[in-house]
């Protein structure tokens, strides 16, 4: 297993010459990592041509663009093209090419299902990672199937049913069991909370920014408790602000906890009465921390940029292994 690469390294030149390329292709964000043969990283890029900004004759000139001075030989040169392992977005049905899913129960798809899009120059060779669905329900992942797959190759105790969630614009939550993806649901609580906030009559009482850490465990208290009664609670936030001059951040807080509150309500039959990784570190994923923590479950966060580039380092490893002779 390849260890997982520091995001961050200083360039050597030990380490100067990319031997492929990590991609996750999000919607609206676009991160590489240029990796030496050792899979450590080089150089580290970000941008702002996601998908929805692209066509699919696009995709290559933007990688092109991009990588810029680490693709030193042109198109006519002898050399073997490198390699982009690619992640999310790209390989979705508006994206450069469809990369299939695969059905769950299934272990979180690697370079053998990977679709290999037409690529018109000779510098690149593009592998698609596929994501995963379901269809009683009907449910889809693209891109977190391979921060699974990360989290995998760093967890050597895989025979124990595990429970993950990775919170998100659209957050998931995951079964675990033998290194397969046994079941998952998907929840649009951030894309809600972000509509709620802009664009509902709630805007004049949420703020932008503060938050009140009691407000937020009261208010997922209160949906757990009644989590039917989520339209009405949600009105409350600006009866709440006329009658009593709620502070915008509280309302801020309470928004965020009673979505929260209805997600974990629905979801208790992961939670409860186990243990939950939480696929993420920033301020979002340490919200899920202090929501889990309230109801008695144990929760801990891992670093879910690091097991992006460690899943895609995984698919890396079995590429390497498809072609040793």
């Amino acid at each position: 297993m390849t260890t997982p690469p520091d995001l961050f390294p200083e360039k050597t030149p030990e380490t100067s010459a990319p031997a492929w390329i990590a991609a996750d292709w999000g919607t609206s964000q676009l991160r590489l990592w240029v990796m030496d043969a050792q899979s450590q990283v080089i150089d580290r890029i970000t941008s702002d041509r996601g998908m929805s900004r692209l066509r699919p004759q696009d995709y290559e000139p933007t990688l092109l663009g991009l990588l810029g001075g680490h693709l030193t030989l042109g198109d006519n040169s002898d050399t073997d093209p490198i390699p982009v392992i690619c992640c999310g977005m790209a390989g979705s049905r508006q994206g450069w090419a469809e990369a299939p899913y695969a059905t769950a129960p299934c272990p979180p798809p690697g370079i053998a299902e990977a679709t290999r899009p037409a690529i018109q120059g000779k510098r690149l060779t593009v592998y698609l990672l596929p994501g995963i669905k379901t269809t009683g329900p009907a449910d889809v992942m693209r891109g977190e199937e391979t921060q699974i797959a990360g989290y995998l190759a760093q967890d050597s105790n895989q025979s124990e049913p595990q429970v993950i969630c990775l919170p998100g614009t659209h957050s998931k939550w995951a079964k675990l069991d033998q290194g397969r993806v046994i079941s998952f649901s998907t929840f649009m609580t951030g894309e809600m909370f972000a509509l709620l906030r802009g664009q509902s009559v709630l805007k004049h009482c949420v703020s932008e920014e503060g938050w009140d850490a009691t407000a937020f465990t009261q208010a997922i208290t209160e949906t757990l408790a009644a989590p039917a009664a989520i339209a009405a609670q949600l009105f409350r936030l600006r009866a709440d602000a006329l009658l009593s001059g709620q502070r915008p951040e509280t309302g801020r807080a309470r928004l965020s906890g009673l979505l929260i509150g209805a997600e974990l309500a629905a979801t208790e039959n992961y939670w409860s009465h186990k243990s939950v990784t939480i696929l993420g570190t920033d301020t979002l994923a340490r919200c899920y921390e202090t929501a889990l923590s309230a109801l008695g479950c144990a929760a801990q966060r891992v670093d879910a940029e690091t097991l992006t580039l460690s899943g895609l380092c995984a698919a890396y490893d079995q590429l390497q292994k498809s072609q040793t002779p």
